[in-house]
């Protein structure tokens, strides 16, 4: 793994460094010893810097390729459920039939919360905004169970993951449902992890709520196709908070507090804050000449990705799923109608073919969150 050497000429004298190899991917220089010689390294943003050892995905933005566990996205988000890709991303490969209907039963039958979680909302006004909410009743599970926190524990660890992945649906419906002063919706063991994340959010005590196959099928798409993207924000910070030996739930929340930000989860809402900039179909050749225009400040967002330089692989899968829920519930929303003529636009223009400004998950994911009736400044919840 080590056998290559690195050579650094620096201050009069060579420091020899040990080159790694993974199974994919660059050859990694190892700098661990550099700072006995006096030296640090300066790389901010980890531009050219691997933080740990990892199984879990591969990115090859260029390529634009997406692997989880060595499985390409587009396989997943077509062929596997969400639930199955948690399996996966937990314990490394494709569970068996049996492993599979076992992790599926324990995330089924934990996704209800504390009945005091319910008071925690009523400390919050009505109209706060619900990655606070989330950020608090998420670090606050760690007091119903302060006794299985032992991180060094394989078994409390395993729990702990379990009850995040079973209960972060119904806290995020929570949050949804106090702000628009409707009451909580408890989940149903009935109901598949994307229905009933759905049926959490938009059921109500009056009447009978149908869910739609093609935005249940959306909805789980959205969740695989976001479960895990190396080492972006959140996960950096969710690994840092833990380094302390923190517990799950405050490593989450602080996870949660870094998605928070406009430059990570709140990507697919600033595409859906362009489109309302735009209004209507008939200004979009205004708005593509200001995108054109170098000296413009104006940019198109949901276009182009600062990791996949080539195309997002996410984007393929996630375009499929937001025809089909447009085509199923056929919404009549002016807003749409500029999205789908400016994706028409995007992929017939030579000016972005050229600038390889192909539209990216968080342009069709906001419109299929949008289609579905999630408001604009609730997206990065989801």
């Amino acid at each position: 793994m080590a056998d290559q050497k690195a050579i650094l000429k620096a201050g009069g004298k060579e420091i020899e460094l040990p080159i790694l190899s993974g199974t994919e991917g660059q050859d990694v220089i190892d700098v661990r010893t550099l700072g006995q010689h006096g030296y640090f390294t300066y790389d901010p943003g980890f531009m050219a810097t691997g933080s740990c050892e990892s199984a879990i995905t591969y990115i090859d933005g260029a390529a634009g390729v997406l692997l989880h566990r060595g499985f390409p996205i587009e396989e997943l988000a077509r062929d596997a459920d969400y639930l199955e890709v948690c399996h996966m991303l937990l314990h490394g490969d494709a569970p068996s039939k049996e492993e599979y209907e076992e992790f599926k039963s324990t995330i089924t039958r934990h996704t209800m919360v504390h009945e005091q979680i319910n008071m925690f909302f009523h400390g919050f006004r009505n109209d706060a905004h619900p990655m606070a909410m989330l950020c608090g009743t998420v670090g606050g599970m760690s007091s119903f169970y302060h006794s299985d926190l032992d991180v060094s524990n394989d078994e409390e660890r395993k729990r702990s993951a379990h009850r995040l992945i079973a209960k972060m649906p119904t806290l995020v419906a929570m949050c949804y449902k106090y702000n628009i002063g409707q009451p909580f919706v408890y989940p149903r063991n009935d109901l598949s992890y994307a229905a009933n994340f759905l049926n959490m959010m938009f059921s109500v005590p009056a009447e009978e709520f149908e869910i739609s196959p093609a935005v249940e099928r959306a909805m789980d798409r959205i969740f695989t196709l976001h479960a895990d993207h190396e080492q972006n924000a959140s996960t950096s910070t969710v690994r840092l908070a833990g380094s302390s030996g923190a517990n799950p739930y405050a490593c989450i929340a602080a996870g949660v507090a870094s998605l928070w930000g406009p430059a990570h989860g709140g990507a697919n809402e600033a595409c859906l804050n362009m489109l309302e900039e735009i209004g209507t179909v008939d200004r979009i050749p205004e708005f593509i000449a200001r995108a054109k225009d170098k000296a413009d400040p104006f940019r198109l967002m949901g276009f182009g990705h600062r990791v996949y330089k080539n195309h997002d692989p996410r984007a393929t899968v996630m375009r499929e799923s937001c025809h089909e829920v447009l085509s199923e519930l056929n919404v009549k929303d002016p807003l749409l109608e500029v999205a789908m003529e400016l994706e028409k636009i995007a992929l017939s223009d030579p000016y972005f073919a050229e600038k390889k400004l192909f539209p990216n998950v968080d342009f069709y994911s906001g419109i299929v969150l949008k289609a579905i009736g999630i408001p604009t400044d609730r997206k990065s919840v989801v």
